[in-house]
């Protein structure tokens, strides 16, 4: 059974976490969760993370954070929703074990692209957060929005693709409505991609 520390914020309300915690307790995913980690006391996460029986762990600066990893040994980092940079020590004691949520479609190659379900170029995003990334797609009239979890590296909003996911984009969407559904597919993402990680 592998043991997954995971990182969260003030950012959302925890769905993310939500999801892997249901997809532990319905044994669709083979491990535990030894701590949740928020850089805040006021992450909405927390409280789904007590109401579990998890361990909480408060790591407000960047240069504390790989002693409280090390403290719980993890077998993999989730991040979910974390907002904070992640040091280059941390990624170089976890290679290839940090999840990383981005909120577009992270290519195989730097020079690559990822072609939507209709073979039209996705977006990838790199460098924009939720709400902007959303606001790219619907301004550039895409198609399609969409997700990738990808291992974290140094190369920043690139690294090893677990999965993604798409979702398309409707007529007169706003950046809440295409995003509400997308969350849903992220959601089961990160269920998805630790179910095939932790066999």
């Amino acid at each position: 059974m592998k043991k997954l520390a995971i990182l969260i914020s003030n950012t959302g309300t925890g769905t993310n976490l939500q999801a892997i915690i249901d997809g532990i307790e319905e044994k669709k995913i083979n491990a535990k969760i030894c701590a949740v980690i928020s850089d805040t006391p006021d992450a909405l996460g927390l409280n789904r993370a007590k109401k579990h029986n998890i361990v909480t762990i408060i790591s407000p600066k960047k240069e504390n954070l790989l002693e409280n990893l090390q403290k719980v040994n993890s077998d993999y980092v989730c991040l979910c929703g974390w907002k904070q940079f992640i040091t280059d020590e941390v990624i170089d004691a976890y290679p290839n074990k940090i999840l990383n949520l981005h909120p577009g479609l992270i290519p195989d190659e730097m020079t690559g692209v990822v072609k939507n379900p209709d073979g039209t170029d996705g977006m990838w995003n790199k460098g924009k957060l939720t709400d902007i990334a959303i606001k790219n797609v619907i301004d550039n009239n895409n198609t399609y929005a969409g997700s990738s979890i990808h291992f974290l590296t140094h190369e920043f909003d690139f690294g090893p693709v677990l999965g993604r996911c798409f979702e398309k984009v409707e007529v007169n969407d706003t950046i809440s409505s295409l995003y509400k559904r997308l969350k849903v597919l992220e959601n089961k993402l990160y269920q998805d991609v630790l179910e095939d990680l932790c066999k």
